[in-house]
């Protein structure tokens, strides 16, 4: 089943299940309105219908009973969490789904035909929409193929179409590339890049207390020695994480904070490591330099390390967010990233087009302010959160 049927199954499941609740309130209302009061001195049950083997039974032991109520709670637990989970993204893309949806609800509202009008309002609507130029224009042309082929006219048709098509970027058959790689013969190495004021000391704060609560021993390095308070902003994380770090004084070579770390996250059996560094955009040579002598530490001390570098970017500077990260990948060998402050912003559309356009795989997204609020991933959940409601049947 694809992503878009997985998607239709769920959207058709909660109107559903919304349809489900309307009925049993008003059946509920009815049954109350309608209840007789039971008539005086009248028995519930009859004398005669009480034996005296309905007294001072024994219960039968059931061993079976335990391991049962245990499965039973530990399925409740994990489903309670996926609705959390579910529910985040939904809050955390209300104003993305709000502007998109409006947009395209308008879009198809004042449909007539399908004509070149209508396929530059669609453009328009999607650039709009921060899914970027390439992807707007990718599916203006299967739509118009489509109408070619497979006579796709008819209003439903051709909205369903268009969110098909922009949940089918994000199909693919597994959802591995937005997992976290990692290490399993030794710490795994995690390189934090961006632009300063995009999040990155945050997320790893955040990133740190989700691992440290599953268990792991997690080690920060402050390498960004470039920007003031960077130093003493993510120890105050690591404090409030309860996580050791490795930092220098402000000004320190960087490479060198991350040798102490790396030895230290060795020698001292840590589970993650995670880097901060600075983020000097303007001075790419520099950058690039950084990046190339604090890679060649990692490398020669842990082979295959860094599992990870993630860029962390800004939701709320939309199609600015293709830029920062075009920029980077010219500077770094990027393997994910963390898109911030989602929630904040009806820019969400800019998940689209950095998978469309960029390829580059989107594994965190920060869908509020608490610590927990920053989440793995889920395009399933995404796409569900950003297009409920847009699907007809």
């Amino acid at each position: 089943m694809g992503l878009f049927d997985i998607f239709k199954h769920k959207n058709q499941s909660t109107s559903n299940e919304e349809n489900k609740v309307d009925e049993q309130k008003t059946l509920t209302e009815n049954e109350e309105n309608n209840e007789e009061l039971p008539e005086s001195g009248k028995k519930e049950t009859a004398d005669s219908e009480i034996k005296p083997s309905d007294f001072n039974q024994p219960e039968k032991e059931n061993d079976s009973v335990t391991p049962i109520v245990e499965n039973n709670e530990k399925i409740d637990e994990i489903e309670s969490q996926k609705n959390e989970n579910q529910a985040s993204y939904e809050e955390g893309l209300e104003k993305t789904r709000s502007s998109f949806g409006e947009k395209l609800k308008h879009l198809f509202a004042n449909f007539r035909n399908v004509d070149e009008d209508f396929f530059d309002d669609l453009e328009d609507t999607l650039i709009e929409s921060d899914v970027g130029v390439q992807t707007a224009t990718q599916i203006s042309d299967q739509l118009k193929e489509a109408v070619k082929l497979d006579n796709v006219k008819g209003h439903k048709e051709v909205q369903n179409f268009v969110i098909q098509k922009l949940v089918e970027i994000y199909d693919s058959p597994s959802n591995d590339e937005n997992k976290l790689k990692e290490n399993p013969d030794g710490p795994t190495v995690i390189l934090f890049i961006g632009v300063n004021g995009a999040g990155k000391t945050t997320t790893i704060g955040k990133m740190a207390h989700k691992y440290q609560k599953q268990g792991k021993k997690v080690l920060l390095a402050a390498a960004d020695t470039f920007r003031a308070g960077a130093i003493q902003q993510l120890d105050e994380w690591a404090k409030r994480d309860h996580v050791d770090i490795v930092k220098k004084s402000e000004g320190s070579d960087p490479a060198s904070v991350v040798y102490d770390a790396v030895e230290k996250a060795k020698s001292d059996d840590y589970d993650i490591l995670f880097i901060d560094t600075a983020g000097r955009l303007q001075n790419k040579v520099n950058l690039m330099k950084e990046l190339a002598k604090m890679n060649k530490i990692i490398t020669n001390k842990i082979p295959g390390a860094p599992q990870e570098v993630l860029l962390v970017i800004d939701a709320t500077i939309g199609q600015n967010a293709m830029s920062q990260a075009k920029t980077f990948k010219e500077v770094a060998d990027i393997s994910g990233i963390v898109l911030t402050k989602l929630d904040g912003t009806a820019k969400g559309g800019i998940v689209i087009a950095i998978k469309n356009e960029i390829g580059i795989p989107v594994k965190y997204v920060g869908l509020g302010e608490s610590v927990d609020d920053l989440q793995t991933f889920d395009p399933e959940k995404f796409v569900y959160g950003l297009f409920k409601g847009l699907v007809e049947e």
